[in-house]
């Protein structure tokens, strides 16, 4: 009887237990479906099925940085109409080079060149000088320093025509406007190789090398943040004026450019020294010693550039051309860095069309009206987001007003030495940094480094080795033509990549590779040879 009872209440427990906990866990699956019908749907991802019941989970959405948020559009209509214009012109990127002075020479050694019989060089400029204002008559000092150019210096000018299809353009406007023979514009390049940020030990500086007192006579500005010496643009203004100012004096071009270079003082000292003489040959000898091989420079420049083809120089066409970019006026203080992240275009080119401004920063100064040039695919995205761009602008001067402490730890310091061939923009992206980081942490005023240097670094990458920090060689391969291959990599462009092999242009790549834009892939293979 004892057992009958104790054996009942055994099986009353167990069926309560099964009852009740069938209650409760159809209470939890109530509850957790009541929870994910009042939380909206599009806050839920699906995530799994549990004894029957969808279990949703809360979805998190991934925070972008400030650059990813900004969606760049252009205006579709303007871009069609840029498009079209684009087509007529040549589509290339730009290369920026530091070329050597052509104009230290010594003009009376005598150079042997059998490739440019005396006879034939007298009948050449027997010719040209037929067909400009210059004196240009034959005498051994002219012979030498033609055959020195074409011996010594060929690859150098070779280099100067590419680059002068950018200038040239420009110059002859300028100087058709002001009515000066337009042979001028080849005095660029014996004063400056066509370096806006030329800079001589006494100070004259830009492709037409102003001092600092006639550069402000001729309205060239020059302030912490802008050189206009260096503007190509308004240098090449300032200079014609000032040529045809000096011819007014000498009416003698010859004399002119005497006076340009020296000063218009040294040259009337040299025509009363000389007896009277107002040829450049007779006073010549009582010129300082590097106006007596100016002119002879500029001449032998003149010559090898119109008789180029005859010499054997390549036709090349131009990285870019001046009538391929345009200006904006900027509304708001910009630096290139923050350009150049928001349009993908590279530093080193920013730099090449903008050289006036010495700290790579534009200012928004009350009065003054600074521009930025840019080509002009660009022009049309940069005005359709110029309020997004400024922006962001913005925003990042906010960031950078910390102190520098609170930016960087002392033990990430890094001091790199500058190398042959380095330059900051290449050194920049080694170390995952900005040019203007580089110039702020070592207190640079331009963008001039010297073989040896030692630079402060804070780098945002980790560079561990010597052997990381140097150039490494660009791998190739051989297809069945017979042509070298180059894989795209991370971060490459078709900039840097016709920096990785001399002699190859961005203009190249394209005509080898049928390209029509800029845009590359990783992993994409690229013919870049011949």
């Amino acid at each position: 009887m004892n057992k009958t009872i104790r054996l009942c209440c055994v099986l009353f427990l167990a069926l309560n237990t099964s009852i009740f906990g069938q209650e409760n866990s159809k209470q939890k699956q109530d509850t957790i479906s009541q929870n994910a019908i009042n939380t909206p749907e599009s806050d839920f991802l699906n995530d799994s099925i549990i004894d029957g019941v969808s279990l949703k989970s809360l979805k998190i959405e991934a925070e972008n940085d400030s650059l990813w948020r900004i969606n760049l559009e252009d205006h579709l209509e303007a871009y069609e109409f840029d498009a079209k214009w684009w087509d007529e012109l040549y589509s290339n990127s730009l290369f920026d080079s530091i070329y050597k002075s052509v104009s230290e020479l010594n003009f009376d050694e005598e150079v042997e060149y059998p490739e440019l019989p005396t006879d034939t060089l007298k009948a050449r400029l027997a010719e040209l000088n037929s067909r400009t204002p210059f004196n240009v008559e034959y005498n051994p000092s002219l012979e030498s320093v033609i055959k020195s150019y074409l011996k010594y210096r060929r690859q150098s000018l070779q280099k100067l025509m590419a680059l002068s299809r950018y200038y040239f353009p420009m110059f002859e406007q300028s100087l058709d406007n002001h009515d000066i023979p337009l042979e001028v514009k080849y005095l660029s390049i014996v004063e400056s190789a066509l370096k806006p940020r030329a800079k001589s030990r006494v100070g004259a500086t830009g492709l037409w090398q102003f001092m600092f007192s006639t550069g402000k006579m001729y309205g060239l500005d020059v302030s912490s943040y802008v050189d206009e010496r260096s503007d190509p643009d308004k240098s090449t203004e300032a200079a014609t004026k000032f040529l045809s100012r000096l011819y007014e004096i000498f009416g003698d071009w010859d004399l002119v450019l005497a006076a340009y270079n020296s000063g218009p003082g040294n040259v009337t000292k040299a025509i009363r020294r000389s007896g009277g003489y107002e040829n450049y040959w007779n006073i010549r000898p009582f010129l300082p010693r590097e106006t007596a091989g100016y002119l002879p420079a500029f001449l032998a420049t003149m010559y090898i550039f119109e008789y180029a083809e005859e010499h054997g120089f390549e036709k090349v066409k131009p990285e870019i051309n001046y009538v391929e970019t345009d200006t904006i006026h900027v509304k708001q203080m910009i630096t290139f860095d923050q350009i150049s992240e928001l349009l993908k275009i590279p530093v080193e080119q920013l730099q090449f069309l903008n050289p006036s401004y010495k700290l790579d920063i534009i200012p928004y100064i009350k009065g003054e009206n600074y521009t930025l040039r840019l080509p002009r695919e660009l022009v049309g995205l940069f005005v359709a987001n110029e309020e997004k761009i400024y922006a962001y602008a913005q925003q990042e001067f906010d960031k950078r007003e910390k102190p520098l402490p609170k930016l960087f730890e002392a033990e990430s310091k890094v001091t790199y030495r500058v190398r042959s061939g380095d330059y900051l923009g290449k050194i920049a992206r080694i170390y995952g940094v900005r040019v203007s980081q580089l110039k702020q942490w070592n207190g640079l005023r331009s963008n001039n480094i010297n073989i040896g240097q030692r630079l402060i670094v804070y780098p945002r990458k980790p560079v561990t080795t010597t052997a990381s920090v140097s150039q490494s060689p660009a791998k190739t391969v051989t297809n069945t033509s017979g042509k070298k291959v180059y894989q795209v990599q991370s971060g490459d462009s078709l900039w840097s990549i016709s920096q990785k092999f001399p002699g190859i242009s961005v203009q190249n790549i394209k005509e080898w590779n049928n390209i029509s834009g800029t845009n590359l892939k990783v992993g994409m293979k690229l013919i870049v040879s011949k």
